[in-house]
């Protein structure tokens, strides 16, 4: 069947119903519609690997990050998943009341909240262990091409930063 377009304006469609790839403003080409599609699918993926933990992905994302540490301020989490207090508060009392981290008040900064992992925190990491490969298996990507695609996301999340400055 030819690739022949239906006389409207946009041109967006093919009269087989497929999508004319070189339209700006087709929904395939967007990077954003990419992203979230993406983001979506692998988190259903972490999903049923957390759940026996206790734990979401943004909490694991914590985690990640203080398995790293040990020690952080709220705002040095904040930079470092990219969420604003107002999200990250809440998530962090929910660990807090899971017995995985404490929240501490800076003796010599009253706003400052030190974030620590108590010692199930840290137990936690070893379960945590399994991860990585589980999802790896699931996808059925090759660990290199996950390499190559977090390096060429890396780029465009510093890309997205410095163009939102």
């Amino acid at each position: 069947m030819s690739q022949t377009h239906e006389s409207n304006d946009s041109g967006a469609q093919s009269r087989d119903g497929a999508a004319d790839l070189r339209d700006p403003l087709a929904l395939e080409r967007q990077v954003c519609f990419a992203l979230v599609v993406a983001s979506r699918s692998v988190l259903s993926i972490y999903r049923p690997l957390l759940e026996p933990m206790g734990l979401t992905h943004p909490q694991y994302l914590v985690m990640l990050a203080l398995w790293d540490q040990s020690s952080l301020s709220v705002r040095e989490i904040g930079d470092l998943l990219g969420l604003d207090s107002p999200t990250l508060s809440p998530l962090l009392k929910r660990l807090a009341v899971a017995g995985l981290v404490t929240r501490t008040r800076s003796d010599d900064d009253e706003r400052r909240l030190t974030i620590e992992l108590t010692k199930r925190g840290r137990e936690l990491r070893e379960d945590a262990l399994r991860i990585p490969p589980a999802v790896v298996a699931r996808l059925g990507i090759e660990v290199s091409e996950l390499e190559s695609l977090h390096a060429a996301l890396s780029k465009v999340i510093a890309a997205a930063r410095a163009a939102g400055e």
